[in-house]
């Protein structure tokens, strides 16, 4: 496993920081690279030019050379220009947070819509980074002497990039168009659904599998699920859609975000929420608050929430038990305090009376409730009628006293 030196500036608002470099020596090891040391500054404000101070740069260069390592990963992103400055001064690669994790995703990609997004995301991150990363600049020759000295390679290869990264954009449209059919049919089908969120290797691929016979893949990994996986689960004679996502990690790169947003919409749509939590993690309560404002910079904080810690089994936590909206299990033994929540957050239910108007509407109340009973009147139909608390509101106006 080739070894890195883990590097970078520790500012005044990295409160977490040990937290942080913790995370970075997993996603380092999830790219299959081993830290040798850790080398950080304390900064009150990073280095423009080269993001750490010329003493900290040297002592990195002389530890590269002893140590004889070819790779450094610093903990923050870097601009162009500091990457392309330290790789001259270091003469080895460089390799910010951002790259790290397209790194991993690149390796975890299974499925066409992840390749697709994963390379719009890369090619995005790498079109700003063209600049300078040739040693000379030749144009390339004109035809002849009268049209000019023609294009700069670096032009080229940018227009080059801009036009894969429309061609991916416009794949995945495709692929989103499908995705979106499907969607609209399970609405239609008026189907509960339920999304597994979280930090990044706490389970959620399990539980997955746990509360199915249909397995997906799952591993003590960073990242081993990078594309949305359904199924259908049926408990106590109700039956609901459960959804696998991608895993989180803090400050999740805006161009991951962005290429993943038609995978991260099936969070937007849900019913309901899982938030699955490592229990054995020294982490835990940094990786809570990571998942929470994910989901606030994915406008999904409103929807209701049932947080999960997994992996008790590996604590001297007591489980399977519920405290009011959390529960604590282990998805090797047993789900079943799970499943029971769920249908109880999802299908608690009173009977209401409607007075509907002919039409389509009818037919909706019938397919997606339990009908008690029915009066045909002159002016529409009285149906009694029994409806979870948010089927309820959608027919508020319809409501009899």
């Amino acid at each position: 496993m080739e070894k890195v030196i883990l590097a970078g500036p520790h500012l005044p608002e990295m409160i977490h920081f040990e937290e942080e470099i913790e995370e970075m020596r997993q996603l380092i090891l999830a790219c299959e690279m081993e830290v040798e040391c850790v080398i950080t500054q304390n900064l009150r404000s990073i280095n423009k030019k080269t993001c750490l101070n010329q003493g900290k740069i040297e002592e990195i260069g002389h530890q590269l050379q002893i140590k004889d390592i070819h790779v450094v990963v610093f903990n923050c992103d870097l601009s162009p220009s500091q990457q392309q400055e330290l790789e001259k001064t270091w003469q080895c690669e460089v390799m910010d947070r951002t790259y790290l994790i397209l790194s991993i995703f690149q390796r975890r990609a299974k499925t066409k819509e992840a390749f697709l997004q994963v390379e719009v995301a890369t090619l995005q991150y790498f079109l700003p980074r063209l600049k300078g990363s040739y040693t000379h600049m030749d144009r390339q020759k004109g035809g002849n002497r009268n049209k000019g000295m023609g294009e700069k390679k670096i032009e080229i290869d940018s227009r080059t990039i801009s036009k894969q990264i429309q061609r991916a954009k416009k794949e995945l449209k495709e692929l989103e168009g499908q995705r979106n059919l499907q969607r609209k049919q399970r609405n239609k089908n008026g189907i509960k659904k339920v999304c597994l969120v979280g930090y990044t290797n706490t389970g959620k691929s399990s539980l997955l599998n746990a509360c199915s016979d249909k397995q997906v893949f799952e591993k003590d990994m960073l990242f081993a699920t990078l594309t949305t996986n359904t199924r259908k689960i049926t408990y106590n004679n109700h039956s609901f859609l459960l959804s696998d996502t991608v895993g989180f990690v803090s400050n999740l790169p805006h161009t991951l975000i962005e290429a993943f947003h038609s995978t991260l919409e099936e969070v937007q749509e849900a019913d309901l929420l899982i938030h699955v939590m490592d229990a054995s993690s020294s982490s835990l309560i940094q990786q809570k608050l990571t998942t929470q404002e994910t989901l606030k910079d994915i406008h999904a904080d409103s929807i209701p929430v049932l947080n999960v810690y997994n992996k008790c089994d590996l604590t001297d936590i007591e489980y399977p038990r519920k405290e009011n909206d959390q529960l604590y299990i282990s998805v090797k033994e047993d789900v079943s305090v799970l499943l029971k929540t769920i249908d109880e957050m999802l299908f608690s239910s009173k009977i209401v009376k409607l007075k509907i108007p002919y039409g389509n509407l009818i037919n909706d109340i019938n397919k997606g409730s339990k009908v008690i009973d029915v009066e045909y009147q002159d002016d529409g139909v009285l149906m009694e009628v029994e409806m979870d608390e948010k089927t309820i509101s959608y027919y508020e106006k319809y409501l009899e006293s």
